[in-house]
């Protein structure tokens, strides 16, 4: 007797996967849903710190796991396939081989038979997560790994420059190498903010806006969301009172840039730019590793681990202006103005082949 799929599984590389997983289960809920789904919690990318208690003490999902997912330097005998032999020829026969010894060596680490769901959830499939899946033959389901980030970074054209249709021909119909963000060929669609702004859409993309997902959370979707992910509710709500006593304010969203003596320069050159328009507030970038409380004691800062769409949730809370590098921050609601320094910022901190990679496809 065949053992009945469990429902849905995610798989969640940063904060900001498993917010956007708690909108997509909200909404099933509210439609009527009654399956709970897992959730995997990857180790690879993020020091999630006691976020699986917070989610288990929701109530939301069945089970909260987590993934010692394995980098590609954590197998030494990988880095013979990534020489350069001087050829194509050669050059792919070793990826071929590559493709197939990741998967094996990942293999042990992976703590769920995936073939026990009816869906997967995969956010984020160039980590090895998406070499196991296609060697193991498992359909998944991708996920954009930021809001519209094929829009600024399409990384599969880009880490595949050069006969990328033939790339796309062995690891969509042959599954011999693997290429990312719908092109592998066990992935079944991927899931994107808004095709519109993605300059070579990929036949499996479907489009999901993550605003409308926010619009029709209910108050006590969004307590249940704010219990999982702030820490210290308490503590946020007193600096957001606090905040309100002063005047114009500017939110510096910090992004994991360039070495960390060059992230400090660039951060110490924005306040110094928008100093004088307000009073300056720091929220760190989750997987900023620059020490902003050391480095810059004297500003206000948000809690790092909290997505910065989590501040939507909080009606007292208003910016005069909030101001990212390369960050998407189309969803903030919270201030007035938002300024995107973008890829000319950059310019003049780092080599412009290293940000801006869609020109270069």
């Amino acid at each position: 007797m065949q053992t009945k799929k469990k429902a849905r599984i995610y798989v969640c590389h940063t904060y900001y996967h498993v917010y956007i997983t708690f909108l997509k289960e909200l909404k099933r809920k509210s439609e009527g849903g009654t399956e709970k789904a897992d959730l995997v919690l990857s180790k690879m990318s993020n020091n999630f710190e006691n976020l699986k208690e917070r989610v288990e003490s929701t109530g939301l999902f069945d089970r909260v796991l987590e993934f010692d997912e394995k980098r590609e330097d954590f197998f030494p005998e990988l880095a013979e396939y990534r020489k350069d032999t001087g050829s194509f020829v050669g050059n792919l026969r070793n990826r071929i081989k590559f493709t197939r010894r990741y998967a094996q060596l990942e293999a042990p680490y992976v703590p769920v038979d995936f073939r026990e769901y009816r869906d997967i959830y995969v956010y984020c499939d160039s980590d090895p997560i998406g070499y196991y899946l296609n060697q193991n033959k498992i359909p998944y389901h991708a996920l954009e790994d930021g809001l519209n980030c094929l829009k600024n970074f399409d990384a599969a054209r880009y880490d595949n420059r050069g006969h990328f249709k033939l790339k796309v021909f062995l690891s969509m119909y042959l599954n011999l190498i693997f290429i990312q963000n719908g092109y592998g060929k066990y992935c079944l669609d991927m899931e994107v903010n808004d095709i519109s702004l993605i300059k070579y859409p990929c036949p499996r993309y479907i489009e999901q806006s993550r605003q409308a997902l926010v619009d029709r959370l209910t108050a006590e979707d969004k307590d249940l969301i704010l219990k999982a992910f702030i820490r210290d509710k308490e503590g946020l709500e007193r600096q957001i009172a606090e905040s309100s006593k002063v005047g114009d304010k500017i939110l510096i969203l910090t992004d994991p840039l360039c070495t960390l003596d060059v992230r400090e320069r660039i951060f110490r050159d924005i306040i110094k730019r928008y100093e004088p328009e307000g009073t300056i507030f720091l929220k760190p970038h989750p997987r900023d590793e620059l020490d902003y409380r050391k480095l810059f004691p004297e500003y206000p800062q948000f809690d790092a681990t909290v997505p910065m769409e989590m501040l939507n949730f909080f009606p007292g809370l208003r910016f005069k202006k909030a101001v990212a590098v390369l960050t998407e921050i189309k969803a903030i609601q919270f201030a007035d103005e938002i300024v995107r320094l973008g890829e000319d910022f950059m310019d003049d901190y780092e080599d412009p082949l290293i940000h801006r990679q869609n020109e270069q496809i």
